[in-house]
């Protein structure tokens, strides 16, 4: 194959397959019929000598080089926009799809104010959630597997100002406290919480990866105290019904109660130990640094920022009731 004889449009169909992973989603946002889609894969796997998607029940499923050719192609595209389209972007005329990975919590505490904007200023963008099984994003980045993550990545933040060659850029959204959080009529729920209540307690540990040890459990070890973990959950949703329903015990952080639906049954309380302020931060790959939907994106969210310290919770844990 010889790049002067490639058909560059062909890029811009596979780019949209890759991004919808169905070819009859790609054919919409880019205005085609389907048969003209799969023509297109079609000319392009020839000129590469690769199947590149393979079909699935569900839709398409790329090939090794396939994920490994989509984050150039996706980079030179943005990069090929935002120099014949200089200065021209109007949000209300895009058709982007973006995949965003948060945690349900996350996601119930952003995503309304988020897709209200899209509603009314950007009625061409789609959102795609993908599940936060992890602590750790970057590798979903660098494949291309999502456009943006947002969440509480301990370390990561850290990681990247001492890596400046890293393909991965970040921002801090938000910054917030642990609580210690119960039902309202838990047995400790009028009591002062200590250390030694506190551990003699049953708890809850919300855990993407099941793994029943965390930060909490971090900071215990450090000062020879230990708890038992009753149950692990993977959603703060679920951490938040079954608190309100039992003697458990969970720790969540502040801001993010009220995405548990259970604020009228639940109560927190200062942690009786130190643990490190939770940060929200934001992720992206450096390919969609200059897309200037991904732009409107990234500043939706850090518009959103101001929206969150105002609305969170106050800082008295007697007079706030959750």
């Amino acid at each position: 194959m010889s790049f002067l004889t490639l058909d560059l449009n062909l890029l811009r169909v596979f780019d949209a397959v890759m991004t919808e992973q169905n070819l009859t989603r790609a054919a919409g946002h880019l205005a085609m019929t389907q048969p003209a889609v799969s023509n297109a894969i079609k000319r392009l796997r020839e000129s590469l000598g690769d199947d590149l998607l393979i079909r699935t029940a569900y839709g398409v499923k790329p090939t090794p080089r396939a994920e490994a050719l989509w984050p150039q192609v996706r980079s030179a595209l943005a990069s090929l926009e935002a120099a014949v389209t200089p200065g021209t972007f109007d949000v209300s005329k895009t058709h982007a799809t973006f995949r965003m990975a948060m945690a349900d919590a996350t996601a119930a505490f952003w995503l309304p104010s988020l897709m209200r904007s899209i509603e009314r200023e950007a009625p061409g963008v789609n959102i795609r959630m993908v599940p936060l099984t992890t602590r750790e994003p970057r590798p979903m980045l660098l494949r291309g597997d999502i456009d943006l993550a947002v969440g509480f990545f301990p370390g990561v933040a850290a990681q990247l100002m001492s890596e400046p060659s890293s393909p991965i850029r970040h921002e801090r959204l938000y910054s917030g406290i642990y609580v210690a959080v119960m039902r309202r009529g838990h047995p400790l729920a009028k009591q002062d919480l200590t250390l030694d209540n506190y551990c003699a307690a049953n708890h809850l540990l919300v855990s993407f990866s099941g793994r029943a040890h965390g930060l909490v459990d971090e900071a215990l070890a450090q000062i020879q105290r230990e708890r038992r973990i009753l149950l692990t959950v993977n959603q703060f949703f679920t951490a938040g019904r079954v608190v309100a329903n039992s003697d458990l015990i969970t720790v969540l952080p502040k801001h993010l109660i009220a995405s548990t639906g259970m604020t009228d049954a639940l109560i927190y309380k200062e942690l009786p130990f130190q643990l490190p302020a939770v940060h929200l931060d934001m992720l992206w790959h450096e390919r969609d640094a200059r897309s200037p939907a991904h732009k409107w994106l990234r500043g939706h969210l850090e518009g959103m920022n101001a929206v969150a310290q105002k609305t969170a919770p106050g800082t008295n844990p007697r007079n706030d009731t959750y």
